[in-house]
């Protein structure tokens, strides 16, 4: 073991077994303080990197949202871990549209740039792998947030920001989940342009698929509603699709034909098909990471983490951003979301600090 004036460096596995104790605490105990030796100015050896243990903020989740508040928090030298497993939901889609700049990169190569260039402020580290616990804790009377990895690894922080996403629950029909965010798509902000014109389809039924419809009809005139069943569309809302010679079909579809993802035909239990460009869909979702819930932040009714204003969650000092608290899935939006974050945590890091 090598000791300097400031700082101790422990061996991976001696450090987790001097605080091993701490992972025998449930996690819901969450809101409990908890007592711990001062580890503050500990690192972990891993590999040939050493990770500091106590942060400013940490964020879980490092996509374009979470990046965007590690950034700002960088720009305030504020000591930042960005702990992410590298699964964005838009992994499959090959092009992102609508945000300036950077306007048909494909979603990786936008998030590769701007990771290098948070790297760039070096108060910011990341830790590649999965959060899976975390406990608030006491500290020289302070709390803080405890988070630990799937490997063991113990960090902690005074505040927190989930920047997690959301998981889509895409429904059991073959073929559809090889199709989404290529040619099965969710929004005609950030893929409408591609297929404007083009036959077109609508999964949905009822007062959601009305609405939808009279969206996506800016983009095409060629248009289909699937309600893949019988239809709940109300006489009124038929009469006006009707109106604007927009179709409804609702035979049960058994599978979509497609060539590497891109989507050429819907078939339908009877073995008809119809040919299409692309079909949207907004399919149900629920929290990708279950520590918010566990951390015990309110959910609203449609299953987004509740925030404020300043991206305040209801449990103090743990703030959100990116999908997980909103239903604008764009880029811009999770970027805007993620700098506000990070500038609205300096900000009260600040006042308690002045308090």
């Amino acid at each position: 073991m090598k000791v300097d004036n400031n700082t101790k460096y422990l061996s991976r596995r001696k450090f987790i077994k001097q605080i091993g104790a701490v992972l025998a605490v449930p996690i819901c105990l969450i809101n409990s303080p908890i007592i711990l030796t001062d580890f503050s100015h500990t690192k972990i050896m891993k590999d040939t990197f050493e990770y500091d243990t106590v942060f400013d903020a940490i964020i879980v989740g490092g996509s374009y949202s979470g990046l965007a508040a590690a950034m700002a928090l960088g720009r305030a030298s504020r000591k930042v871990l960005i702990i992410d497993s590298e699964k964005p939901c838009n992994r499959q889609t090959p092009h992102s549209h609508n945000f300036l700049t950077q306007d048909g990169s494909t979603p990786k190569e936008i998030a590769t740039l701007a990771k290098q260039q948070v790297k760039k402020y070096n108060t910011v580290q990341f830790f590649n792998g999965l959060a899976i616990k975390g406990v608030k804790k006491e500290l020289k009377k302070e709390e803080y947030f405890e988070i630990q990895v799937a490997t063991g690894e113990l960090f902690t922080a005074k505040k927190v920001i989930f920047a997690t996403g959301i998981k889509d629950l895409l429904p059991g029909i073959e073929g559809l989940a090889f199709c989404w965010g290529i040619s099965v798509i969710h929004c005609p902000y950030c893929h409408g342009y591609e297929v404007r014109n083009e036959p077109t389809g609508i999964l949905g039924n009822g007062d959601y698929a009305f609405e939808f419809a009279k969206l996506i009809s800016n983009w095409t005139k060629d248009l289909t509603v699937f309600t893949n069943g019988l239809s709940t569309l109300t006489a009124e809302q038929l009469a006006i699709l009707k109106k604007h010679s927009i179709k409804i079909i609702e035979k049960e579809i058994d599978k979509l034909e497609h060539k590497n993802g891109h989507l050429q035909n819907i078939v339908f239990k009877d073995k008809e098909k119809i040919s299409l460009k692309a079909i949207y869909t907004r399919p149900a979702f629920e929290q990708h990471c279950a520590m918010p819930a566990l951390f015990g932040c309110e959910m609203t009714n449609e299953g987004y983490i509740k925030i404020d204003a300043t991206q305040k969650t209801t449990i103090k000092g743990v703030f959100a951003c990116g999908d997980n608290v909103s239903r604008l899935r764009t880029v811009a939006n999770a970027v805007a979301m993620g700098t506000t974050t990070g500038m609205m945590l300096n900000k009260e890091l600040i006042e308690e600090f002045f308090g």
